[in-house]
């Protein structure tokens, strides 16, 4: 049984404003699918949905946490599980909307039942790591879990590089072990996965454009107002668009040469994001050109949930 749909596609596809159609045409409810939007405070630089936009379609999963909270998958998709439960005990259509693949596989591929921490000793080994780099990190979780260090050494952020040490050091096993012996969560959730494809070349345009509109809007206030409040290692500052402008505010760069380097890392997400749906997801996927007119878009998504649910 198909229990939602998931829009998801790279950063600037143009995932929000088609959802808000599909949902409005379904009598749909939208599930947030994006790492950062559940941060409190980051709303300039991760475009989360205007508040008319919210207004009209109720959202759930953004601002659930402050940026100084670790918020992985594992912990969204028990989150995403309840939403969309509720959603279709309201007899409407839950809709899983953005582009973080890793939440979208832990609804689909469930990952194992995580460890209990004691709180407390969790909080000393959290502040112990914030006091490195990452390059250290991956020193003290070699010998606890060579496999992991390796994975993470080619990219994975530093928030799985801390969780993967957290688990070592406070369980005496490791983050690979877990997920071979432990049984899974919960079980896998049927999905219906959209990718929105866009040109490379107009993909990067519109990149390159949207963050020159975030430094208009306020990014730079944004991110100087969080690193007060919560300090450059917070875990939710670590996004793009945030972690480049810090050399900045400390005067190491320009403006224009921080933003310059978010776009490029932004640019560099989207190739990875793209890799990432090619690879990871079903061949029942329905990719679709989101350079279409919006309506021949929500017409053609609206079809295929409609044939995969038999509803009318």
């Amino acid at each position: 049984m198909t229990e939602a749909l998931a829009i998801t596609g790279p950063t600037g596809s143009g995932k929000t404003a088609l959802s808000i159609e599909v949902a409005r045409r379904l009598d749909g409810e939208v599930v947030s699918m994006d790492s950062r939007s559940v941060f409190r405070g980051m709303d300039i630089g991760t475009a989360k949905p205007a508040p008319e936009e919210r207004g009209e379609i109720p959202h759930w999963g953004i601002d659930l946490v402050e940026p100084s909270e670790r918020f992985g998958a594992g912990r969204w998709a028990r989150y995403a599980r309840e939403k969309v439960a509720e959603i279709r005990a309201r007899g409407r259509v839950p809709m899983l909307v953005g582009g973080t693949g890793f939440f979208l596989r832990a609804l689909t591929h469930p990952i194992f039942g995580e460890p209990v921490l004691d709180p407390e000793a969790r909080a000393r080994v959290t502040r112990m790591m914030e006091r490195m780099d990452d390059a250290e990190l991956l020193r003290w979780l070699a010998p606890h879990d060579p496999e992991a260090a390796e994975r993470l050494s080619r990219g994975g952020g530093r928030q799985r590089l801390m969780r993967a040490l957290e688990v070592a050091l406070l369980t005496g096993r490791s983050l690979t072990w877990w997920q071979r012996n432990s049984p899974p969560g919960a079980p896998p959730m049927e999905v219906l996965p959209v990718v929105l494809e866009v040109p490379r070349d107009r993909l990067y345009e519109g990149i390159n454009r949207r963050m020159t509109e975030m430094a208009e809007a306020g990014l730079e206030q944004e991110v100087r107002a969080l690193v007060a409040r919560y300090g450059e290692a917070a875990p939710g500052l670590n996004a793009h668009g945030y972690a480049e402008l810090m050399p900045y505010l400390r005067g190491e760069r320009s403006l224009e040469e921080a933003l310059e380097l978010a776009r490029k890392n932004t640019r560099d997400y989207t190739r990875r994001q793209l890799t990432w749906y090619r690879t990871q997801l079903p061949p029942r996927a329905l990719w679709l050109d989101a350079t279409r007119p919006r309506g021949e878009l929500a017409d053609a998504i609206v079809s295929a949930w409609r044939e995969r649910t038999g509803v009318a």
